[in-house]
C-alpha cells in the first residue's frame, strides 16, 4: 500500500486497514526517509517541514499506532526504527537529516523503556553509508554535490541486504542501538568517548 507516513490521517487509515486484514503485526519497521543536503542557512522552512514530517513524524506515527495495538494484544512484538550514523555524528552537510535522525534515536530509547514491561522490544538501526539510490533522490541546496554523493555511495559497495541482516539480528537479540558498518561503529564509539572530536568532525565539508 502507498501511504504518506507524515500524514496522520493516512497513517491511521493505513494501520487500521493492515490490522483488519492481517491482524496486529509481530514486527513493525519504520524506514521511510528523505534527505536535504547543504548548509542550514540554505534550508527553507519547507525543507525542514518535509524532512521532519517524513523522517520523524513518520516514525512517531508508526510507533504510536502499531505500538498501541501490540500492547492491547498482549503478546509482545518488536518495533524497529531506522536512524543513521547522522543520529550521533552531526554534520554541516546534512543538518535537517541529522536532527531528524537524532530525534528518532531518542524516541526509540524512550519507547524501548516504556514498552519493555509489555514484552515489546525496540531497536534503532544506525547505518553508515549504504549503496542505495538515496543520493540520487536527495534535494541539494547551496553547492550541488549530487554527482560526488552518487559516486561515493556506489563506490562504498555496502548493499541494503547487509543492513537487513543486522535488522534481523537486532530483532532476534532485542538489541537497543545497532550501528551498521565500520563508519557507523567508529562514529558511535567516538560520540561516546570524545564528543568534542565529533563536533570538530562536523565542520568538515
Amino acid at each position: 500500500m502507498q501511504v504518506d507516513v507524515g500524514d496522520v490521517d493516512q497513517m491511521v487509515d493505513f494501520s487500521r486497514n493492515i490490522i483488519a486484514e492481517y491482524g496486529v503485526p509481530d514486527i513493525v519497521l519504520n524506514n521511510a526517509g528523505i534527505t536535504v543536503a547543504g548548509p542550514i542557512l540554505d534550508h527553507t522552512v519547507e525543507h525542514w517541514r518535509r524532512t521532519i514530517d517524513t523522517n520523524l513524524w513518520g516514525v512517531i506515527h508508526g510507533c504510536r499506532l502499531f505500538g498501541a495495538a501490540m500492547v492491547a494484544r498482549g503478546q509482545g512484538g518488536h518495533i524497529v526504527n531506522i536512524a543513521s550514523l547522522a543520529a550521533f555524528a552531526p554534520t554541516r552537510l546534512l543538518p535537517a537529516y541529522s536532527v531528524s535522525k537524532a530525534a528518532v534515536k531518542a524516541l526509540s530509547d524512550s519507547l524501548r523503556a516504556e514498552l519493555a514491561g509489555h514484552g515489546i522490544g525496540v531497536s534503532v538501526i544506525c547505518p553508515g553509508f549504504v549503496s542505495t539510490p538515496m543520493a540520487e533522490h536527495t534535494t541539494y541546496v547551496g553547492t550541488d554535490r549530487k554527482d560526488l554523493a552518487v559516486r561515493w555511495l556506489a563506490r562504498r559497495r555496502y548493499p541494503a541486504e547487509r543492513v537487513a541482516a543486522h535488522i534481523l539480528r537486532a530483532v532476534d537479540r532485542n538489541q537497543a542501538v545497532v550501528p551498521v558498518n565500520l563508519e557507523a561503529e567508529i562514529g558511535y564509539a567516538l560520540s561516546r568517548i570524545s564528543p568534542r572530536l565529533m563536533r570538530r568532525l562536523a565542520r568538515l565539508g
